[in-house]
């Protein structure tokens, strides 16, 4: 697999690296990775891309691997960061996708920078903290509860909690640690190449210590910075009826919110499923087919 990787100078004096994959001069779309990962490329979406004619751009968000820390970040200030990436790269038109944590930085892109992106896509995303009518936590598993619980009571109480999970860094401990978030159909997956590139994101994006993962979980408990109703790009949201990680009420309270939005609701589909290169592909068409 080739990945072109680079450091990117954004704003305040930081640097971001940035990951491009697949077709350099194909239709260009932009991934944003999970909380915690790295925006490392997954090799079957490196494939996809090749094969469906994409340049494949990824990258670590502030705090994670080498990208240097944004204390205090919400979820709109990643879309600044976007500009400037995208700038750097010379793209002035590109969609966007992102799988879990990275569902919300994908929706931030959309609302702030409509007219750079062309559509985007929430996949297994979770709603506003804040979010009316949606109880935030119910149907998720033990440990997003208590890893959530944590991040309410501000920054001292969640980086222990962060670090003691850090520590476990095989796909076993990783299995062991995510077993009450682990539906049967992400049990089965988790011993595919998922569960290895989960285990190196982990690893790659947790080089320097917590600071990303607990980034995304702080800015993840207060409001985004821009709300979901104000979106006019096209959207898809996609979501499986048996996340344990995130529920579906998540996925189909954005889907009501979103002027418009498409959704994808799965019934045999978790969480981890859909980051499988058979969904990746449906997701990279549906945003290939609105730029």
């Amino acid at each position: 697999m080739t990945v072109a990787t680079s450091e990117v100078p954004v704003r305040d004096g930081r640097t971001v690296t940035v990951y491009e994959a697949g077709d350099l001069a194909g239709a260009p779309i932009l991934f944003h990775h999970g909380t915690p990962s790295s925006g490392l490329p997954y090799e079957p979406h490196v494939r996809l891309a090749e094969e469906q004619g994409i340049r494949l751009v990824s990258y670590d968000r502030a705090g994670y691997g080498q990208s240097s820390r944004d204390r205090g970040r919400d979820v709109a200030a990643m879309a600044r960061d976007v500009a400037t990436i995208t700038a750097t790269l010379g793209i002035d038109r590109l969609a966007t996708w992102g799988l879990s944590g990275g569902g919300p930085h994908a929706l931030a892109c959309a609302a702030l920078l409509p007219d750079q992106i062309a559509a985007a896509c929430s996949v297994a995303g979770v709603a506003p903290h804040d979010a009316e009518g949606l109880d935030w936590l119910e149907g998720m598993g033990e440990a997003n509860v208590h890893e959530f619980g944590a991040s309410l009571a501000g920054e001292e109480t969640l980086r222990p909690v962060l670090e003691a999970e850090a520590a476990r860094t095989t796909t076993e401990e990783l299995g062991a640690a995510l077993g009450t978030l682990l539906s049967p159909p992400d049990l089965a997956v988790l011993e595919s190449g998922i569960g290895a590139y989960l285990s190196s994101g982990f690893t790659t994006g947790l080089a320097r210590g917590v600071d990303g993962w607990l980034d995304d979980d702080l800015a993840f408990s207060r409001p985004w910075g821009f709300e979901p109703a104000e979106i006019r790009t096209p959207v898809l949201v996609v979501q499986g009826r048996q996340d344990l990680m995130v529920p579906r009420a998540h996925g189909e309270w954005l889907a009501r919110r979103i002027p418009g939005a498409e959704a994808w609701f799965a019934e045999d589909e978790g969480h981890l499923t859909l980051f499988q290169p058979r969904s990746v592909r449906r997701i990279h068409k549906w945003l290939l087919e609105r730029l």
